[in-house]
């Protein structure tokens, strides 16, 4: 993670990730961008975005995705003893993370998946 800088999260074969792209295109805003399936998080960067979201791991969890449900991961606690085990799957399933997390240069965070989310990074 660049600090200082504003950052995408991005799968470029999302059409939501596609869109926040554009819209830091359109926008003027200067990112980088990490392609996350191919430069995964490690678990402090995940537990430093989920900070920074003022989110759980759960809150960001595509729980829909197949390996959510070899995992059994619907079935899994909710509370402060379970986070770690949520982060260390995430961490070792990138696919699994919802998609596109902006860093702003500012140190906030948002899960940039509708026009809503966009228009909280102007």
């Amino acid at each position: 993670m660049t600090s200082g800088q504003t950052e995408i999260w991005h799968n470029p074969q999302c059409s939501k990730s596609r869109n926040a792209t554009a819209f830091l295109d359109e926008a003027g805003v200067q990112y980088s961008v990490r392609r996350y399936l191919d430069a995964p998080p490690t678990a402090d960067e995940l537990r430093a975005v989920l900070s920074r979201l003022g989110a759980e791991p759960w809150d960001i969890t595509r729980t829909g995705e197949q390996i959510a449900k070899d995992l059994g991961m619907s079935e899994w606690g909710r509370t402060p003893a379970d986070r770690d085990r949520w982060i260390e799957a995430l961490a070792e399933h990138p696919r699994l993370i919802q998609r596109p997390i902006v860093l702003t240069a500012d140190g906030g965070a948002v899960l940039a998946r509708d026009e809503d989310a966009l228009r909280s990074l102007e």
